[in-house]
């Protein structure tokens, strides 16, 4: 069996990511200080958030340059070139080719988005289909994305931002979501950045209705023993940097921990047994809670 060892010393030593973020954070921290918020530059959280904003802002803008993320002048050239927060272009024509383009359009009725982050996800929406959606960001830096994404669209008046955790429960029921209370929760690319993806993945079984709609397109934790090897060893690092992400979290166990469902094995994904190397498998689904039978 191959090892395929110059597959796996380019993709474990793919150190873009991680010198874009701390770039997209020292950047933040010349603006706290430049505009006198110096309490902020000693709280971590408004760091990394202010950061990750940028890095996911900027990443997209270089990536349509750039085949790969060069070093960090490279960076800064291109965000003093660009300038400012702006709507993905480059990820929306990404997440084009993968499932996400057929995933969201099924969403229907009443939506609880998980993480919009820049909302692209806002225009894949189908108008006929959705009757409210009430997107969940923890992270404040992305509200004038995620309400210009909505104006955009065209449902403004549909979309509902609140500014908060997807686990503060007490916050998501003074605006409706409790039980029983969801005909689609959607999450794209998000349970990877909770703290305790078990937990929210029971949470969003609670909050569905019998025969309501989870659909989801997330990361997961590699099948290969080295890769994930990989995984757990960098996870610290990286999931600090990039919003929270952790390559090495199993979600399928964790849906399928979370109650009934009634096609947990329609689950999908793209881990390819011959590229083991991959450090950022996904998985996917629609998946539907079963009814209450009497």
């Amino acid at each position: 069996m191959p090892l395929y060892l110059k597959e796996r010393w380019g993709a474990y030593t793919d150190s873009d990511p991680l010198t874009y973020a701390v770039w997209a954070i020292y950047e933040n921290v010349k603006v706290f200080y430049r505009e006198g918020r110096y309490g902020d530059l000693f709280s971590p959280r408004k760091l990394l958030d202010a950061g990750f904003h940028l890095w996911y802002t900027e990443i997209s803008k270089a990536a349509r340059t750039l085949s790969s993320i060069e070093p960090l002048v490279v960076a800064r050239n291109l965000a003093d070139s660009y300038g400012g927060a702006g709507i993905d272009p480059f990820f929306q024509r990404f997440e084009a080719t993968t499932a996400i383009a057929t995933l969201v359009p099924q969403c229907e009725g009443v939506v609880l988005e998980l993480g919009p982050g820049l909302g692209n996800q806002i225009a894949r929406y189908d108008k006929n289909k959705v009757t409210r959606v009430v997107g969940v960001e923890s992270n404040p830096h992305f509200q004038a994305d995620i309400e210009a994404q909505a104006e955009k669209a065209g449902l403004a008046s549909v979309y509902e931002l609140v500014t908060c955790g997807a686990e503060e429960s007490d916050v998501l029921e003074r605006h409706g979501i409790r039980a029983g209370s969801m005909d689609t929760v959607l999450s794209i690319q998000v349970l990877c950045s909770v703290p305790d993806e078990r937990a929210m993945a029971r949470e969003i079984y609670r909050v569905l209705r019998p025969g309501g709609k989870f659909i989801f397109w997330e990361h997961h934790v590699s099948s290969d023993r080295i890769t994930r090897l990989y995984q757990n060893v960098t996870n610290p690092i990286w999931s600090r940097l990039i919003g929270g992400c952790c390559r090495n979290k199993d979600m399928h166990a964790a849906l399928a921990a979370a109650g009934k469902w009634e096609n947990l094995e329609s689950i999908d994904g793209d881990a390819d047994p011959a590229k083991p190397w991959v450090t950022l498998p996904r998985v996917w689904g629609v998946l539907v809670k079963a009814k209450e039978r009497n």
